[in-house]
C-alpha cells in the first residue's frame, strides 16, 4: 500500500488569500451558513481553508474525533455536543436531508481536526504548512546558540547562590537572538555560512538550546551542601570528577526519557503544551507580519501587526514593572487589609499576604501572578479555575486545622512553609546531628520534634493526593491514547532493525495519518530520531551516575540511581500527559523525599541521590519534551533538534560544573556575611529538607506513631478523585460544568499553598476568564492574533526589567526607603500566632518523650 502524500501547503500570498476569501464571502455571509458555523472555535480563514476539502471528508470521521476528544477539556464543548447529537441520533442517518446544517458543520470540524490543529490556541500561533527547504541547523544557529547557552548557564549558576538571585530566562535569549541573527545575516558571506534570511526555524532552534542550557543542574545543591563546613563538610565533594560524573548523569537521564516518551506526550495532537505557546507567539511576531483588520472589543477593527503589539506591550510593561520591582514594591504584594490593623492576628492570618490571602485585590504585578511557574493568558481557563477550587479547599482545611490547634498548629504562623521546633523558632537541624552529620537520637530527644504549620499540613495532604490522582487520571482518561502510543512505540522499535515496512505497518501508518493532525503528517517529511539513540543516552547517563555515586565515598549504593529512574519511568508519562493538556506540572519532590527517606533511613545523602534521579529526572524529561513540541510545531527536523539539545546540554553541564568550586571560594559563602550576598538561600532550604526527610525520616513523621500519619489519607483520596469525576461525567455527559472538572488540577491548587495562598491565584481567575471565555468566544480572530503575543511581551519585559534592576540597582545596593517599600515593616502578617507559647517555654511533649 502506498504512503499517503505529505501535505506541504505553502503560506498563501496576499493575492491568493484575497481570492480565497472572495470565493467564500458569499456563503459565509449567508445567515444560514453563519449560524451553522458560529459554534465552531475557528476563524473565518480556518473555515474557508477547510471548506475547500469538504467533499473529501467522510462523515464517519466524526467517530474518530469523538473517541479522541471526548474527555478533552481543551476541545470545544459546543462542538462535542453537536458530534454526540450527530452520532447518537438515528434520525440523522435515516433522514440526512433534514440535518444538513449539522452534517455540514460536523464534517467541517472533522476537517479542522485533521487539516489543522483541533485547538484555536494552537492555530493562533502555529502554521499548518511547512517549507522543507528552509534551513534550520546553520552556522548562525551554532554560533548564537552555543554563545547564549554558555553565557546563560554561567549567569544562572553563578548567581543561583545569591539572595536575591538573578535568573536569565529563555525569553531573553529569544529576544536577543533576533538582532544577533539579523546581524550575522548582514555580515557573513553568502553561502553555507549565510544561507539567506534569518528564519523562524533557526530562531526557534536557538531558543530551544537556550531553554535546555539555562536550567542549572541539581547537583549544585548536593555538591555545595556536601562540601561546605556549615553543612555536611565532606571534602571529596570538591573533586571535579565526582561533580562532572553526577551532573552528566542527572542531566542526560532526563533527556533519554524525553526522547523515549515523545510518542506518548509530544506527538499526539491533544498534547498541546500550553506553556510553550508564548515562545511560538514571539517567533510568529518576528517572522510573520499580518496587519489585516480584525473585529475586536468596543466594536472596533484592529489592524496592528503582532510585532507592533509586542513592542508596545513590551516597552509599556518594562516601564511599569519598575514600580512593583523597585519604586513602589507594595504594588506587588498589596496587603491593604493587613494595613487596616497590623497587629490584629485574626485579620492578618485570614487576609495577609503570608496568611491565607483572602483578599480580593492582592497585587498589581503581573509577575506575582506567575508565582507557580505559569503565565496567565496562556493557561486554559478550566485549568486555572480547577486550581482555584483546590485553593478554596486548601483555605478551608488550613483554617480548620489552625483554629482547632490540630497538631499544635495554633502556636505557629498559619501558612509558613518553614519547619519549626517546639518553641516556635525555625528548626535547627544541626542540633540533632553528630560530628559526622549523622542523626543523633539522644540530641533529638533533648531538642525538639519537627513541627509543621497548618498550611504545610494541608499542602502535604494534597501532594500525596496529586501523585495517585495523576496515575488514575492517566489510566481512566487517556488509556486509549496510551495504548495507541505503546503500539506506535513498539512498531518503531521493531522497524529500527530492518529497512522495509510490512503491509500491516503501512496500513497502521495510514490510520495514523488520518487520525492525527496535520503537524504530525508534515513532520513525516523528515527523518525520525531512532529510539535506540535515546536509549543509548539513557544507558550512558545511568552508568555515569552510578560510577559517580559508587566510586567516591558516598556510603550510598549505586543502585539508588536505578531506583530513582524507576520512579521517573512510572510517573513521566502520566505527569507528561497532564502537563501537555493543562500547562501545569505535578512535581515529584515530596514523593521522592518520602520514598527516598523511607528506603534509606538515616542517610540524607542517599535520599538526595534518589530525589535527584527520581524527581529531577522527571522534571527535566518534561522540560525536554516541551522543547521537542516546540520543534514539532515549528517543523524543525527531529535530528537537528536532537543534536542541538545534546550540544546545549553538554555546554551547560561543563560550564555550570566548572563554577561549583569557584562559588565555594567566595569569602564567607553561604553565611549571612557572604561577599556579594552569596548567602545560599536555596542550599540552606535543600539542607534542611535533606535532614528532615533523610535523617529524621518519614517513619518518625508519618509512621504508625508519627504525628502526621493521618496525612497519608491523601493517597487514597487522590486515587478516588479521578474515578468519581470520570464516572460522573459518563453518567451525566450533558453537564458542561462537570466536564470541565479536572481532578489533578484541583490537587495542584491544594498543594500550592504554604507559603502561597488563594490571593495569588484569584486575579488569574478573572483575567483568564476575560481572555479565554469572554474575548475568545466573541472575537476569536482578535484573540488568536493578540492573546499570546501580549502574554509573551509582558513576561519577557518583566524578565529584562528584573535583570536591569538587579545589576543596576540591587548590586550597587541602591535603596528607596519610603512607605511604599516598607508598608509591611511593622505588620504581624506571617509572624503572629493564635496561641502564645506556654509558660514552660515550649509546646507539645516534654523533652525525652518524643516519637
Amino acid at each position: 500500500m502506498s504512503q499517503p502524500p505529505i501535505l506541504e501547503k505553502q503560506p498563501p500570498t496576499g493575492k491568493e488569500k484575497d481570492e480565497t476569501f472572495a470565493k467564500v464571502t458569499a456563503p459565509y455571509e449567508d445567515e444560514k451558513h453563519h449560524e451553522a458555523t458560529a459554534h465552531l472555535a475557528a476563524t473565518a480563514d480556518d473555515i474557508a481553508a477547510a471548506e475547500e476539502k469538504l467533499n473529501e471528508m467522510p462523515l464517519d470521521r466524526c467517530m474518530q474525533v469523538r473517541e479522541m476528544h471526548q474527555y478533552d477539556q481543551n476541545f470545544s464543548a459546543d462542538t462535542l455536543d453537536r458530534i454526540n447529537e450527530l452520532l447518537d441520533n438515528p434520525e440523522v442517518r435515516e433522514h440526512p436531508e433534514l440535518y444538513q446544517d449539522l452534517i455540514y458543520t460536523m464534517k467541517l470540524e472533522a476537517l479542522l481536526v485533521t487539516e489543522n490543529s483541533p485547538y484555536a490556541e494552537v492555530r493562533a500561533v502555529v502554521d499548518n504548512w511547512d517549507d522543507v527547504t528552509m534551513p534550520s541547523l546553520t552556522f548562525r544557529v551554532w554560533t548564537i546558540g552555543i554563545i547564549f547557552a554558555g553565557a546563560g548557564a554561567f549567569i544562572n549558576q553563578l548567581f543561583s547562590v545569591r539572595m536575591p538571585s538573578v535568573y536569565v530566562t529563555s525569553n531573553v535569549a529569544q529576544l536577543l537572538a533576533w538582532p544577533a541573527g539579523k546581524l550575522l545575516e548582514k555580515t557573513l558571506p553568502s553561502g553555507k555560512l549565510n544561507p539567506g534570511p534569518f528564519n523562524k526555524k533557526e530562531h526557534m532552534l536557538i531558543t530551544i538550546m537556550a531553554t535546555v542550557a539555562f536550567n542549572t543542574p541539581y547537583t549544585g545543591y548536593i555538591v555545595l551542601t556536601q562540601a561546605l563546613p556549615m553543612f555536611f563538610d565532606q571534602a571529596y565533594a570538591k573533586n571535579w570528577g565526582y561533580q562532572i560524573l553526577n551532573t552528566l548523569g542527572s542531566n542526560f537521564v532526563g533527556y533519554g526519557l524525553a526522547g523515549l516518551c515523545r510518542r506518548f506526550i509530544v506527538y499526539p495532537s491533544f498534547c498541546v503544551w500550553p506553556s510553550s505557546l508564548t515562545a511560538l507567539a514571539i517567533n510568529k511576531a518576528f517572522h510573520s507580519d499580518d496587519s489585516t483588520a480584525v473585529p475586536g472589543p468596543f466594536r472596533k477593527m484592529y489592524s496592528w501587526s503582532r510585532m507592533k503589539l509586542f513592542l508596545f506591550a513590551f516597552v509599556s510593561m518594562f516601564i511599569y514593572w519598575w514600580f512593583p520591582g523597585f519604586i513602589f514594591m507594595a504594588l506587588g504584594q498589596f496587603n491593604w487589609l493587613s494595613w487596616i490593623d497590623k497587629s490584629n492576628e485574626t485579620l492578618n492570618s485570614v487576609s495577609g499576604i503570608y496568611g491565607l490571602g483572602v483578599n480580593p485585590i492582592m497585587t498589581f504585578d503581573f509577575n506575582t501572578l506567575m508565582f507557580n511557574g505559569w503565565t496567565p493568558l496562556v493557561i486554559p481557563f478550566f485549568s486555572v479555575f480547577n486550581q482555584f477550587l483546590g485553593m478554596i479547599l486548601f483555605t478551608i482545611m488550613a483554617a480548620a486545622f489552625y483554629w482547632t490547634n490540630t497538631l499544635h498548629t495554633g502556636y505557629l504562623p498559619i501558612n509558613t512553609n518553614k519547619v519549626r521546633d517546639n518553641t516556635g523558632k525555625n528548626f535547627n537541624v544541626t542540633r540533632i546531628l553528630d560530628d559526622r552529620g549523622i542523626f543523633d537520637y539522644d540530641k533529638y530527644q533533648q531538642y525538639s520534634e519537627a513541627h509543621l504549620s497548618a498550611g504545610s499540613l494541608v499542602s502535604y495532604f494534597w501532594f500525596f493526593a496529586a501523585y495517585t490522582a495523576a496515575i488514575s487520571y492517566a489510566i481512566l482518561y487517556h488509556r486509549h491514547e496510551l495504548a495507541h502510543s505503546f503500539k506506535s512505540f513498539w512498531r518503531s522499535i521493531r522497524r529500527s532493525f530492518r529497512r522495509t515496512k510490512t503491509e500491516a505497518e503501512e496500513e497502521d501508518e495510514l490510520k495514523e495519518n488520518l487520525a492525527e493532525d496535520i503537524h504530525w503528517r508534515l513532520m513525516k517529511a523528515y527523518r525520525e530520531v531512532p529510539e535506540w539513540w535515546y536509549f543509548i543516552i539513557l544507558c550512558l547517563a545511568l552508568v555515569l551516575g552510578m560510577v559517580g555515586v559508587g566510586v567516591y565515598p558516598t556510603n550510598t549504593t549505586p543502585a539508588v540511581v536505578i531506583y530513582g529512574v524507576i520512579m521517573a519511568l512510572i510517573f513521566v508519562v502520566p505527569l507528561g500527559l497532564i502537563t501537555a493538556v493543562t500547562g501545569l506540572q505535578v512535581t515529584l519532590n515530596v514523593l521522592a523525599e518520602f520514598i527516598g527517606g523511607a528506603m534509606v533511613p538515616g542517610q540524607a545523602l542517599a535520599m538526595n541521590y534518589f530525589k535527584m534521579y527520581g524527581y529531577i529526572t522527571t522534571a527535566q524529561a518534561l522540560y525536554f519534551s516541551s522543547d521537542l513540541k516546540l520543534a514539532h510545531y515549528t517543523k524543525i527536523a527531529p535530528r537537528h533538534t536532537f543534536i542541538a539539545q545534546v550540544v546545549a546540554t553538554l555546554v551547560s553541564t561543563f560550564v555550570c560544573t566548572s563554577l561549583f568550586n569557584f562559588q565555594m571560594s567566595f569569602r564567607d559563602v553561604c553565611t549571612p556575611k557572604a561577599a556579594f550576598h552569596f548567602s545560599c538561600p536555596g542550599e540552606h532550604t535543600f539542607f534542611t529538607a535533606a535532614v528532615f526527610w533523610g535523617t529524621i525520616g518519614p517513619k518518625r513523621l508519618f509512621g504508625n506513631n508519627g504525628n502526621y500519619r493521618y496525612l497519608l489519607i491523601g493517597f487514597p483520596v487522590g486515587l478516588l478523585l479521578p474515578v468519581l469525576t470520570f464516572f460522573a461525567q459518563k453518567k451525566f455527559p450533558r453537564q458542561r460544568w462537570l466536564r470541565q472538572l479536572h481532578p489533578v488540577m484541583i490537587t495542584i491548587g491544594g498543594l500550592s499553598g504554604a507559603p502561597y495562598n488563594i490571593g495569588y491565584i484569584w486575579p488569574s481567575v478573572w483575567l483568564t476568564w476575560l481572555s479565554w471565555i469572554y474575548i475568545r468566544k466573541r472575537y476569536l480572530e482578535f484573540w488568536s492574533r493578540y492573546n499570546y503575543v501580549l502574554a509573551a511581551a509582558w513576561s519577557a519585559a518583566i524578565a529584562i526589567a528584573a535583570i536591569v534592576i538587579f545589576f543596576g540597582i540591587n548590586i550597587p545596593e541602591v535603596e528607596l526607603n519610603w512607605w511604599g517599600n516598607n508598608a509591611d515593616a511593622d505588620s504581624c502578617d506571617g509572624v503572629c500566632t493564635r496561641l502564645e507559647i506556654p509558660a514552660k517555654g515550649y509546646f507539645g511533649p516534654d523533652p525525652g518523650n518524643f516519637k
